[in-house]
């Protein structure tokens, strides 16, 4: 289908493509196996300016917007979801800063965030706070003109590797959500510790840790937006960000289809080969529709998004919960259209299987992404009456 891609976008997909197809897949085996972050994947993919396309002009990136990184991220997600998450999960470490951030800290962080010259990554969730993001116990303590931060944060994506950190806190528990405020840190700061490195069922081409806080004093200057807009800032950015989980979802999706139409093209049984064979291409049409009806979602809503649409609550919601779906069905189908082999590690659906299954849980779990599209939808039908 034609999605009339603009020529920027056009030649994001195709840069990724190749480098998804050069670069990615011959190893994405072994970063699946050994769990390292793939800093040799970030460098080609900084060399190809894939860190810059949804950033200004101003600070080295390329003028796009959600659009043009949901493009990449499905693109390198198509052969690798885990190691693709190296751009993803950076570019929802961006956002905060994009949205929230001063001239001044956009100017000290967005141009080597743009070249790839280090990662972003975003920390929100704790052992106790999860779908209940209010429910965060890391604290910052206003000490003149400094802020002194205690706290864990659990199982943030690029952790441990990246060099810049948005850092949910409290700055004010008797305000409840209204009391969180959100810092931008750096890696090597004194009293900003990692934790363990999380050995996971999938994405295991990228690094996932514990956040530790012990004293670590932070300037006011490092303050995202104002006191006590911490969950704006989250809030927000998981609206520009949750079309990009999708994509990731979705080029896992796609990258399951092309491994079982080609597989099913040249296993032969009775004498012909299984894709012939009617139920077959009735399980095969069914996940290309999915895949295919993920995708335009996913396009709308981010089109909608770099128009101007400040209200996409719902639809974003919508995109990362519909296409995460359809992701875990269509690779749990590509592994039963590869039968036996498709159980088997020399074969790359089972790891898309497994990588698949957490995009239906991080950057809000789809049952919060239906309490989310409900909601706003009785918002909606109740403003009618």
């Amino acid at each position: 289908m034609d999605y009339q891609l603009t020529e920027l976008q056009q030649e994001i997909r195709d840069i990724a493509r190749r480098i998804a197809e050069e670069k990615i897949k011959p190893v994405r085996a072994q970063y699946d196996e050994d769990g390292a972050f793939p800093w040799d994947i970030v460098k080609v993919c900084a060399d190809a300016d894939l860190f810059a396309v949804f950033l200004p002009e101003k600070y080295g990136g390329l003028d796009g917007g959600i659009m043009e990184l949901v493009v990449a991220t499905e693109e390198l997600s198509r052969a690798c979801g885990g190691i693709a998450l190296c751009l993803a999960a950076s570019a929802l470490g961006t956002i905060p800063i994009v949205l929230f951030g001063t001239d001044e800290q956009k100017e000290k962080y967005l141009p080597d965030l743009a070249a790839g010259k280090t990662v972003a990554a975003f920390a929100l969730t704790e052992p106790a706070a999860g779908s209940d993001a209010s429910a965060i116990q890391t604290t910052a303590v206003k000490d003149g003109d400094y802020y002194v931060i205690n706290g864990l944060k659990q199982w943030i994506t690029n952790g441990g590797e990246a060099g810049t950190y948005v850092v949910v806190t409290m700055t004010d528990r008797s305000k409840g959500a209204r009391g969180a405020s959100t810092f931008v840190l750096e890696k090597g700061m004194e009293g900003f510790d990692f934790g363990k490195k999380e050995d996971k069922m999938g994405i295991r081409g990228s690094t996932t840790r514990e956040l530790i806080f012990r004293d670590c004093r932070v300037h006011k200057s490092h303050l995202l937006g104002r006191e006590g807009m911490g969950f704006m800032v989250a809030m927000k950015t998981f609206d520009m960000s949750r079309p990009g989980v999708a994509a990731q979802a979705l080029g896992i999706a796609q990258g399951a289809l092309d491994e079982a139409i080609t597989y099913a093209r040249q296993r032969e049984q009775f004498g012909h080969p299984i894709i012939s064979f009617q139920g077959m291409q009735f399980k095969i049409a069914e996940m290309a529709m999915r895949v295919e009806a993920a995708r335009a979602l996913i396009y709308a809503v981010a089109r909608s998004i770099d128009a101007g649409d400040t209200r996409c609550a719902k639809e974003s919601a919508m995109t990362k919960a519909f296409a995460s779906d359809v992701a875990m069905y269509v690779t749990t189908e590509a592994v039963q259209v590869l039968g036996g082999y498709g159980y088997m590690k020399e074969y790359p659906v089972e790891k898309m299987m497994r990588d698949a299954k957490i995009t239906q849980i991080y950057e809000g779990t789809n049952e919060i992404q239906r309490s989310v599209i409900a909601t706003n939808l009785i918002k909606e039908y109740a403003s009618k009456k």
